[in-house]
C-alpha cells in the first residue's frame, strides 16, 4: 500500500486527533488527490532564491529537538537538484549541536519564512554533512561573502507543503525599508526646494 507524502507528519496519533477535532475528513480528501510535493518545483526554487534566512530543525537521537537560525545573502540556501537543497556552514560558536544531532540521526526540517509576504513553506528531509567535497563547497559560496566556509549541508527533500499565512506578523528587511525612506527623503528635498521657490 502507497502511503501518501504527508504520512511523515500525519502519524496514526496526528489522525485520531484529527479524527477527535473532526479536520481528518479534509485531510483524507487532499491525500487522494495527490497530497504533498515531493520533488522542487519552478515556484518553490523561486522562493527559495528569494529568501535571506530559514530555520533548520534537527533532533538528537533521543528525540530532543534544537532549531536554529539560519541567515545569508537572498538564495544562499541553494537548489542542487530536484530534491536536493545545500548551503555552506560558517564558523560560529563551535557548539556544534546540529552537527552532532546530525550524526546520529539524520531526520531533518527546513521551515522557509517570507515574513514579508505572509508565506512560509515546511520541508521533510534528511540532512547529511559534508566536508569534503571541494566542488559543491565551491558551488555553495558567496562571492560576496568574505567568511570561510567549513563544511556544507546537503537536504534531500521528502516532502514539503505551503502553510497557512494566518497569524505572521509582517516584517521589512533592512534594504526593503531603508529603501523606502530614501525615497521619500528625496521627495521630501524636491518638495521644499519647490516651496523654496513660491516664497
Amino acid at each position: 500500500m502507497n502511503h501518501p507524502p504527508s504520512d511523515i507528519a500525519f502519524t496514526p496519533a496526528v489522525k485520531s486527533i484529527q479524527s477527535r477535532k473532526g479536520s481528518r475528513q479534509i485531510y483524507e480528501r487532499k491525500e487522494r488527490g495527490g497530497g504533498w510535493q515531493t520533488k522542487i518545483t519552478t515556484e518553490l526554487a523561486s522562493f527559495i532564491n528569494g529568501l535571506d534566512m530559514f530555520y533548520f530543525g534537527t533532533a538528537n537521537r533521543l528525540g530532543q529537538p534544537y532549531i536554529q537560525y539560519r541567515g545569508g545573502a537572498p538564495g544562499f540556501l541553494r537548489v542542487l537538484d530536484e530534491s536536493t537543497l545545500g548551503f555552506a556552514d560558517f564558523r560560529g560558536n563551535r557548539q556544534y549541536i546540529s552537527l552532532g544531532n546530525l550524526s546520529e540521526n539524520p531526520q531533518a526540517f527546513i521551515f522557509l519564512m517570507d515574513y514579508m509576504n505572509s508565506k512560509r513553506i515546511k520541508i521533510w528531509g534528511t540532512a547529511r554533512v559534508v566536508e569534503d567535497d571541494s566542488e559543491l563547497l565551491e558551488r555553495l559560496r558567496d562571492e560576496n561573502y568574505p567568511g570561510k566556509i567549513e563544511r556544507a549541508i546537503t537536504f534531500t527533500i521528502t516532502t514539503w507543503d505551503v502553510n497557512c499565512p494566518q497569524h505572521i506578523h509582517r516584517r521589512y528587511p533592512h534594504e526593503h525599508v531603508e529603501n523606502l525612506v530614501r525615497t521619500l527623503q528625496d521627495r521630501i528635498i524636491e518638495l521644499e526646494a519647490k516651496l523654496g521657490t513660491c516664497r
